[in-house]
C-alpha cells in the first residue's frame, strides 16, 4: 500500500457500484482552485498553526509543560451547560477549550495537502513536532484526549453528550490520514490506529461496552477514512455502530446523565434535536437542531449506506436532503440561520442581514452531498455540491488565505467583517482543508466507472482493472462552460465515464474524438455516461453554456418576497457599495433589464461581473419628514454584481445578494 492508494476495507460489504473519492495526491488541480490550494498552502496553513500557537494550544497537548488546569476559573459551567461553541474555562493564566484536539487534527489536515501541494520544511517541522506532542501524550491503553489528560483528569468517557472527545477524536484521524497520504509518514495514523483501538474496545453492542455516542458528530465519518486507508474492517464496522445506535432508546445521554449524578432534563438546549438524537437515524425526516452536527451525522450516513449499501439509511437521507433543500437552505448554499442554536430554526425562515449560515455548515453540506455521490453519479447532489462550494463555503475565506468568516449573511449594512481568528476556531481550518483537499471532490472511482462531479483544470490518476489511467481536464471553469478531457492510458481499457450536465445549463453539447453524442440518450440522474474502450489520445468535448438567472425564492420566504438573486454559471452574485454606492436596500432591478457579463481579468484575481440597468430611489427631494404621501423620486442606476465569494475583499462597505424588483 503506498501513500497515495488506499487500501480496501477487508471483507466490507461495498456495492459493487460504489464510487469513491480519489485520495488528494491522485489528483492534481490548477485554474480557479489552484489558485485557491497556492493561497491555502502558501499562507492559509501557516496561518493556522501560528494562530493555534497564539492561543497557547500547545500548552494543552505539551506533556513536558506544566498543565494549564483551570485553578481559579473565571468561568466554570458545569458539565450540562457547555454552551454551544464548547465549555470555555478562563484560569487566570490561560483560556483553554475542550475542542481544541480537533482544531489541531484540522489544522495538520490542512498543513498536510498544503505540504503535497507546496513544499515547506519549516512547516512540516512545526507538524512533526505537534505529532511527537499527541505520542508522548498517548496513554498506554491508547487514549487520547488532551482536555481529559490535562484538564480534567478522571473524567473520560463520562460526558459524551457535552464535551466533544469522539469529535475531537474525529478530526485528529481526519488529520492523521491527511498526514500520512501527502507525505508517506505514519507515525500520526499509528497513534490514532490504537485510539481508534481503543474506542472499539470500549463502544459497541457487546456485553460490557459503553452504548454511547457523541454529542457532535464527526467520529463516523473519520472511522470511515481510517478503515478505507488502512483495511481495517473493524473502524467501518465501528462506525456503523455509532450510526445505528444514535436515538435508540433508552436514551444513552440520559443514562449517563444519571450515572454522574446529574438531572437528564438539565440540558442547556433542552431538546436532544439538537445533536440529532432524539430519534434513530432511520426514522428521521427533517433537519434539526445544530447545522454542523447534521452535516456530519448525514455524512456518516451516507458513507456507511454506500460501504454496506444499506438502502433504509439511504431512504432516510433522501427524505432530510428533500427536507433540507426545499425550506431550509440559502440560495448561496448556506444553512442554519440560528446564532442561538447555530442551526435550524423553522421552514422557510432563511433571513438575510441575520444569517448565521455558518462556514462550516456549508463546508458540511459539500461533505455530505460528495458522500451521497458514493451511492452513484446524481446531479441532485453533485449540483449543490457544488453550489455550497463556490458561493457559501469558500466565502469564508479572503482571497489571500488570511482572513475567516465565521458567519455568511446575505445582506450587510457594512459592519460585517472577515476576522484573524475566533474563540471558538473552528471555521479557518475547516475551510483550510476543504480548499487544500479539493481535488478528492472533483472524481468518484468505482469498479469500472470514473464520474467527473466537478469540472475545472485537473488531472485525475487512477486505476481501473489495476491498470492506471490518468485523465486530464482543460477548462477555464466557472468563468467559461469549455471543457476539454483526455484519456491518457498505456494500453486500451474498458469503462464507463460519467459527465455531469448541470441543472443551471440551459444547453450543453457533448463530443467524442469530434463526434457528436447524444445527451438525451446518454444521460441518467444528470450525467451523461459514455462507455467505451478508451484509447490513448481519445478527447472528450464537453460544452455547458453559462446561463445567467433571475433566481426566486418561494413565496413563503417572507424575506425575498419581491426580491431576486443573479446567478451566472454556478456562481451566486451580489452587489457591494464598492461599486455601487451606498444605499444598496435602493436599488431596483426590473424584470425586463438585460443582464450583461463581463470579463474582468484584473479585478479581484480575475472574474466576471454582471451589469444591468436599475433605478435608485433617491434621498435628496425628501427633506426631513419620517413619512410622506409621495414616494421618493428615481433616478436610473447601473448595478455591477461580483460573485457573492469574493465580497469583503476590497473597501469596507455595504454588501446584498437578493435586490428589490422594480
Amino acid at each position: 500500500m503506498t501513500a497515495s492508494q488506499p487500501a480496501a476495507a477487508t471483507d466490507t460489504a461495498r456495492p459493487k457500484l460504489a464510487f469513491r473519492p480519489l485520495p488528494v495526491p491522485q489528483v492534481d488541480v490548477r485554474g480557479f482552485w489552484g489558485d485557491r490550494v497556492d493561497a491555502v498552502a502558501a499562507k492559509t496553513a501557516g496561518i493556522l498553526y501560528d494562530r493555534c500557537v497564539e492561543a497557547r494550544m500547545l500548552e494543552q497537548i505539551d506533556p513536558d509543560r506544566p498543565s494549564p488546569g483551570v485553578v481559579i476559573p473565571f468561568h466554570s459551567p458545569s458539565p450540562d451547560e457547555a454552551d454551544e461553541q464548547g465549555a470555555e474555562f478562563t484560569g487566570s493564566t490561560v483560556t483553554t477549550q475542550m475542542f481544541w484536539d480537533s482544531d489541531w487534527g484540522k489544522t495538520i489536515e490542512t498543513a498536510a495537502y498544503s505540504l503535497y501541494r507546496r513544499r515547506n520544511p519549516e512547516l512540516e517541522k512545526k507538524i512533526d513536532a505537534v505529532i511527537d506532542m499527541y505520542g508522548k501524550l498517548q496513554q498506554e491503553d491508547g487514549y487520547l484526549s488532551s482536555w481529559y489528560q490535562r484538564i480534567q483528569p478522571g473524567l473520560r468517557w463520562t460526558n459524551l453528550r457535552d464535551c466533544h472527545e469522539l469529535y475531537c477524536a474525529g478530526h485528529l484521524i481526519e488529520g492523521a490520514v491527511a498526514y500520512y497520504q501527502a507525505t508517506g509518514k505514519r507515525k500520526l495514523l499509528d497513534i490514532m490506529c490504537r485510539y481508534a483501538d481503543h474506542i472499539a474496545d470500549t463502544f459497541g453492542p457487546e456485553l460490557g461496552k459503553k452504548k454511547g455516542y457523541c454529542g457532535h458528530e464527526e467520529i463516523e465519518l473519520a472511522l470511515v477514512k481510517l478503515a478505507r486507508v488502512t483495511g481495517e474492517k473493524k473502524y467501518m464496522d465501528l462506525a456503523k455502530y455509532f450510526i445505528d445506535q444514535r436515538g435508540l432508546e433508552p436514551h444513552y445521554f440520559d443514562e449517563e446523565a444519571r450515572a454522574r449524578g446529574a438531572d437528564p432534563k438539565a440540558y442547556h438546549f433542552k431538546t436532544y434535536e439538537y445533536n440529532q438524537s432524539h430519534k434513530p437515524v432511520r426514522e428521521q425526516d427533517k433537519v434539526v437542531g445544530h447545522a454542523v452536527r447534521a452535516m456530519y451525522l448525514y455524512s456518516g450516513m451516507a458513507d456507511i449506506a454506500t460501504e454496506y449499501g444499506d438502502d433504509s439509511l439511504r431512504a432516510a437521507l433522501d427524505r432530510l436532503w428533500d427536507d433540507l433543500t426545499t425550506k431550509s437552505l440559502y440560495v448561496t448554499g448556506g444553512i442554519g440561520p440560528s446564532a442561538h442554536n447555530e442551526g435550524f430554526t423553522s421552514d422557510y425562515d432563511l433571513p438575510n442581514e441575520t444569517a448565521y449560515a455558518e462556514t462550516c455548515a456549508s463546508v458540511g453540506l459539500v461533505f455530505w452531498a460528495s458522500r451521497m455521490l458514493g451511492m452513484g453519479p446524481n446531479a441532485r447532489y453533485a449540483d449543490m455540491m457544488e453550489r455550497a462550494l463556490y458561493n457559501g463555503s469558500i466565502s469564508g475565506l479572503s482571497l489571500d488565505g488570511s482572513l475567516f468568516f465565521y458567519e455568511n449573511p446575505l445582506e450587510s449594512r457594512g459592519g460585517h467583517h472577515r476576522w484573524k481568528w475566533h474563540r471558538c476556531p473552528c471555521c479557518p481550518p475547516n475551510i483550510g482543508r476543504m480548499v487544500a483537499s479539493i481535488g478528492s471532490y472533483f472524481y468518484g472511482l468505482a469498479d469500472d466507472a470514473l464520474a467527473v462531479h466537478l469540472y475545472g483544470d485537473s488531472t485525475a490518476r487512477f486505476e481501473i482493472a489495476g491498470r492506471p489511467v490518468s485523465l486530464v481536464q482543460t477548462s477555464n471553469y466557472p468563468w467559461d462552460g469549455a471543457v476539454a478531457i483526455e484519456v491518457e492510458a498505456e494500453a486500451p481499457i474498458a469503462f464507463t465515464l460519467h459527465l455531469r450536465i448541470p441543472a443551471w445549463c440551459r444547453n450543453a453539447a457533448l463530443k467524442v474524438n469530434g463526434k457528436m453524442v447524444d445527451l438525451a440518450a446518454a444521460t441518467s440522474d444528470g450525467y451523461a455516461a459514455i462507455r467505451r474502450e478508451w484509447q490513448k489520445g481519445d478527447r472528450v468535448e464537453l460544452d455547458l453554456e453559462m446561463s445567467m438567472a433571475r433566481l426566486f425564492a418561494n413565496p413563503e420566504v417572507r424575506q425575498d418576497i419581491g426580491r431576486v438573486a443573479l446567478a451566472r454559471g454556478p456562481l451566486i452574485y451580489c452587489v457591494e457599495e464598492t461599486d455601487n454606492g451606498g444605499g444598496l436596500h435602493r436599488i431596483a432591478l426590473p424584470r425586463e433589464a438585460k443582464l450583461e457579463a463581463h470579463a474582468e481579468p484584473n479585478l479581484l484575481g480575475g472574474i466576471v461581473t454582471l451589469s444591468a440597468i436599475g433605478s435608485r430611489a433617491g434621498t435628496e427631494n425628501w427633506g426631513s419628514d419620517l413619512y410622506r404621501p409621495e414616494p421618493p423620486a428615481t433616478e436610473e442606476t447601473t448595478l455591477k454584481a461580483v460573485p457573492y465569494f469574493a465580497w469583503d475583499n476590497r473597501d469596507p462597505g455595504e454588501m446584498l445578494v437578493w435586490l428589490r424588483e422594480g
